[in-house]
C-alpha cells in the first residue's frame, strides 16, 4: 500500500486553511498547516511535504519570499509550489502582482477565492 502524500498548507487565515485541509484529507492526503510564511519554511526544512498550498499575503513573510527561498534551495527546489492570491491581475496599487507570481518559479497559480476543489486539483495534477 502506498504511503499518503504529505501536503503543506500555508495560509494565514485560520478558516481557510480548514476548509481546505478538510478537501484534501478527504481525497487521501495527509495536510499539515502553518500560519505564516516563516513557520512554513520551517516545516519544509523539518519535514519535506510532497506539495506546498502557498498563499502570497501573509505576516512575517509573504508567500512570493518564501516561493524563492523554496526554489533557491537544492532541498526543496522540486517540491510543487502552489501559489494562491487574492490579488487581481489588473490591479496596480499593491506590490504583489501576477508577474511577481509568475518570476517566482511556483508551479501553479491560482486566484481567490479559490475553491478546495480547485487547489485540490492542480495538487492531483502537480504530483501526478
Amino acid at each position: 500500500m502506498s504511503e499518503k502524500k504529505r501536503i503543506l498548507v500555508v495560509d494565514d487565515e485560520p478558516d481557510f486553511c480548514a476548509i481546505v485541509q478538510g478537501q484534501l484529507e478527504k481525497e487521501g492526503f495527509e495536510v499539515e498547516i502553518a500560519y505564516n510564511g516563516i513557520e512554513g519554511l520551517e516545516k519544509v526544512h523539518a519535514n519535506p511535504p510532497d506539495a506546498i498550498v502557498l498563499d502570497v499575503m501573509m505576516p512575517e513573510m509573504d508567500g512570493y519570499e518564501v516561493c524563492r527561498k523554496l526554489k533557491g534551495d537544492e532541498k526543496c527546489v522540486d517540491i510543487p509550489v502552489v501559489l494562491l492570491t487574492a490579488v487581481a491581475s489588473h490591479v496596480t496599487s499593491t506590490r504583489y502582482t501576477h508577474s511577481d507570481g509568475m518570476s517566482t518559479e511556483a508551479d501553479d497559480y491560482i486566484a481567490k477565492p479559490a475553491s478546495a476543489e480547485e487547489i485540490t486539483a492542480s495538487i492531483k495534477r502537480l504530483l501526478d
